[in-house]
């Protein structure tokens, strides 16, 4: 992992070269009476100078021959490399929890689909049924055909009753 810094991240002493008010008040105090000092950005500067800098790691492609395992770049590189590869296998493990979550997700859906289309048919098979029940409680073709015969008879027989008893002198000419 990371180092944790020497120095505290917050106040004046994150800056390097840098002193608090604490420091310069005192140094100022032990220096009144000798020559002018520099004025203390000038000091923090020239401290800056002074101190040679940092190197935390080089970074070199990987088409280059390996730098020697006992270099710290090279031990921070590989523990990067190990981070990546980690991170590559939980992508892949996460690819193919979604891939298989997909599939479950594709046959639930075509599943339920299949239960309206069900659905749709009882529903379909209800009113169908109902249907059927109404007529089969309509009077059938002999029925039909009977009540015909009949009601063409009885036309007759009234018909010819009606000119027997005058009764067509009833009705008013046009």
């Amino acid at each position: 992992m990371t180092e944790p810094s020497p120095t505290p991240s917050t106040g004046t002493s994150f800056i390097p070269g840098a002193k608090n008010s604490q420091s310069m008040t005192s140094e100022r105090t032990a220096l009144a009476g000798a020559a002018p000092s520099p004025v203390p950005e000038t000091q923090a500067i020239a401290n800056q100078q002074a101190a040679p800098p940092l190197v935390v790691g080089k970074a070199e492609p990987l088409a280059q021959s390996a730098p020697a395992p006992s270099s710290p770049g090279a031990d921070q590189l590989a523990r990067i490399e190990d981070k990546c590869a980690r991170i590559e296998d939980k992508y892949a493990r996460s690819e193919a929890l979604l891939s298989r979550v997909e599939e479950k997700i594709e046959g639930a859906t075509a599943r339920m689909g299949e239960a309206a289309r069900q659905s749709d048919l009882a529903a379909l098979r209800s009113e169908v049924r109902a249907v059927a029940d109404r007529t089969r409680r309509l009077p059938g073709s002999g029925a039909l055909v009977l009540t015909a015969v009949i009601t063409a008879v009885l036309t007759v027989v009234l018909t010819i009753a009606a000119q027997r008893f005058h009764l067509d002198g009833l009705i008013t000419p046009r």
